[in-house]
C-alpha cells in the first residue's frame, strides 16, 4: 500500500451540492433560493425584521448592568467544610484555601476565589484564607475557635 492509493470507505463522503448549474441538476435557476424578491439576492440580513412593526428586542426595555470586572466567587456553606473534614478530605492543621477545598471536592474549580456562607454548623477549628465570608459565617468560625483571614481585603479607613 502506498500514500496515493489511500482513500475513504465506499459511502464515508459525500459530494458537495453544487447549486445554480443548470435545471438539470435539480438545483439550477433560482438556487433554491425561491423566485425574486428580498430574500433571493445576496448579502440581505433581517433577521429581527417584523415586516416594519417595531421589532421585539426594541419593544422591551432595557434593564440592569453587568459590571465588566465582576468577581466569580465560589459559594460554600461551613456545613460542606464540616463535612470534608469529617470524611478525613480536609486538613485541619493547613488553612482551608481555594486550592485545598479544590484538592478535597469541595470544589469543582477555584474561579476568581471562594466566599464562606454560614449555613450549618462548624465543630473544627479552621484557619481560613478565603475571598470573603458573611458575617454568620465570622461568627461561627470564631465560636469554633477558628481564624479568618480575608485575601486581598481593603484596610477600612
Amino acid at each position: 500500500m502506498k500514500l496515493n492509493q489511500i482513500s475513504d470507505n465506499e459511502g464515508a463522503t459525500k459530494e458537495r451540492m453544487r447549486i445554480g448549474r443548470g435545471i438539470g441538476s435539480g438545483k439550477g435557476k433560482t438556487a433554491g433560493r425561491g423566485v425574486k424578491g428580498q430574500k433571493a439576492r445576496t448579502g440581505v440580513s433581517i433577521k429581527g425584521f417584523e415586516g416594519g412593526q417595531m421589532p421585539l428586542h426594541r419593544r422591551l426595555p432595557k434593564r440592569g448592568f453587568t459590571p465588566p470586572n465582576a468577581r466569580d466567587l465560589n459559594e460554600v456553606n461551613l456545613g460542606r467544610i464540616q463535612e470534608a473534614v469529617a470524611a478525613g478530605k480536609l486538613d485541619q492543621s493547613a488553612p482551608v484555601t481555594v486550592d485545598t477545598l479544590v484538592a478535597a471536592g469541595v470544589l469543582s474549580k477555584p474561579r476568581d476565589g471562594v466566599k464562606i456562607l454560614g449555613v450549618g454548623e462548624l465543630s473544627a477549628k479552621l484557619s481560613f484564607e478565603v475571598d470573603g465570608a458573611s458575617q454568620s459565617a465570622r461568627a461561627a468560625i470564631e465560636r469554633a475557635g477558628g481564624s479568618l483571614t480575608i485575601l486581598g481585603a481593603v484596610a477600612e479607613a
